[in-house]
């Protein structure tokens, strides 16, 4: 089904109650792979500002004195090219996959307007906060003037 005027299909079925609470679980904010990038770029000495409310797609952490921005994305969310972002889900398929396609395309948008803003943006994803090292060496070179991404 479509909705009429967004062009959204919509969930085809109600969610479950068990789904429901999996789904309401889910965070935007303060997950996992996010604090694992906060604690490490703090303990390296670099100070921040939290989901900067007033750059495109309030980033995760804020340099302003810098005008660097770092995203931490979650895989499945926004489509990595890991098998984690890779996997999509088997029922309702039309909706979820509009859903992550327009999460790209959001995601573009948002590190477009901060470039034209005179920001420079580091993407880092939940699959790379595993490998701490590798992942203190790239937060470096971008925080220190050299490009990470």
């Amino acid at each position: 089904m479509v909705e009429p005027e967004s062009g959204a299909p919509k969930m085809t079925e109600p969610p479950s109650p068990m789904r429901s609470r999996i789904m309401a679980a889910i965070r935007s904010t303060n997950t996992t792979p996010e604090l694992a990038v906060r604690r490490l770029t703090h303990g390296m000495g670099y100070r921040y500002r939290l989901h900067g409310a007033r750059l495109p797609g309030r980033p995760d952490l804020v340099f302003a004195s810098r005008r660097k921005a770092i995203f931490v994305h979650g895989c499945f969310w926004h489509q990595h090219s890991c098998p984690r972002g890779e996997r999509t889900p088997k029922t309702n398929r039309a909706y979820w996959l509009h859903k992550l396609r327009r999460n790209q395309e959001r995601d573009a948008q948002n590190l477009d307007s901060l470039r034209q803003l005179g920001w420079e943006a580091l993407v880092i994803w939940e699959c790379e906060t595993k490998e701490s090292d590798a992942l203190e060496e790239r937060i470096r070179l971008f925080l220190d003037g050299r490009r990470g991404q």
